[in-house]
């Protein structure tokens, strides 16, 4: 299969081309490298996939429609697993008219050219943050998200709209996974696990909000990577999945683990909530589970060994 992946060099988009290309299918791969976080890390994941007869890569803007198109011409595209977005909760407050523009019209471009091109499989990587505030938990796929939290969580409730619309119009198969908190190798350096454990080691001060009391679930990459292959699998009309790990754990106990792998007790200085921060994550994934054959197998544990052995190893 030829697959165009968006995001590719990102810390879930390069795991997932690895396992593309370790199948067998052919990858087309679009990133930008945004200012978010450093170029060179991102190159740094794509150093060993760039090297693979079967990826072509072309840097550019999902915005950009004359790109896009000569993308398409260029390419045989059969499936698009569109992970490219500008990331983070807490950035889009101070930015919320680049998060819309980046993440709605990216999106809608590229479910244009689906449609133009007549590519009936799509993916697109939504967020537990849609769910903002939910009083109910664990979440499921039919409660009401119509309260979003920040404006990250309301473009990826917005994704998951227009993609709607455009299986409604074009019979696009289209599947929406709702990610919950990703971590594993390469994760982006602002996101909490890859802050402390850096943050320890050097024996600075760590910052801990919502006194340590917030609850995530946390999933290992490679559990959202294989949700990722198995919705492109079975894509079948337009369904919305939860892909997570049904076990939150509260910051404060995250901490601890961290610690006892590293052999390092936290210097912590406790601080309120953040504006846009939810209060608990946590993912029923039993859809996934039946219609998929999904399962998150990776424990929070064995996780946070695996990343601290993967930065021993650099």
């Amino acid at each position: 299969m030829n697959i165009l992946v968006t995001g590719c060099a990102g810390f879930i988009g390069s795991h997932l081309v690895e396992n593309l290309l370790d199948r067998g299918d052919v990858v087309v791969g679009l990133d930008n490298f945004d200012n978010y976080y450093s170029k060179e890390i991102k190159l740094q994941n794509l150093d060993n996939i760039l090297k693979n007869k079967n990826f072509y890569f072309y840097e550019g803007d999902i915005r950009d429609e004359l790109f896009l198109e000569s993308i398409f011409d260029l390419n045989k595209i059969d499936a698009i697993i569109h992970l490219a977005a500008r990331a983070g909760v807490r950035p889009s407050i101070e930015l919320p008219k680049l998060y819309c523009d980046v993440n709605l019209i990216g999106t809608t471009n590229l479910l244009e050219f689906s449609h133009k091109f007549k590519i009936s499989k799509f993916v697109f990587a939504s967020s537990s943050s849609v769910y903002g505030n939910n009083s109910s938990f664990p979440f499921k796929e039919d409660d009401i998200v119509d309260y979003p939290i920040s404006p990250y969580a309301a473009t990826k409730k917005a994704g998951e709209l227009i993609c709607y619309s455009y299986h409604h119009l074009y019979s696009l198969n289209i599947s929406c996974l709702r990610f919950f908190t990703v971590y594993g190798p390469r994760q982006r350096p602002e996101m909490a696990i890859s802050k402390f454990i850096d943050l320890i080691r050097k024996g600075s001060e760590i910052e801990v909000y919502a006194k340590g009391q917030s609850l995530r679930d946390y999933t290992y990459v490679q559990d959202i990577v294989n949700g990722i292959l198995l919705s492109l699998e079975n894509s079948n009309g337009y369904n919305i999945y939860n892909i997570g790990g049904g076990k939150p754990i509260k910051l404060i106990d995250l901490i601890s683990v961290i610690e006892q792998k590293l052999g390092i007790n936290a210097k912590i200085k406790y601080l309120d909530s953040q504006p846009g921060d939810v209060d608990i994550t946590y993912a029923d994934s039993s859809k996934a589970s039946e219609l998929l054959g999904y399962n998150s197998v990776v424990t929070i544990e064995e996780g946070i060994e695996k990343y601290i052995a993967w930065l021993n190893e650099k």
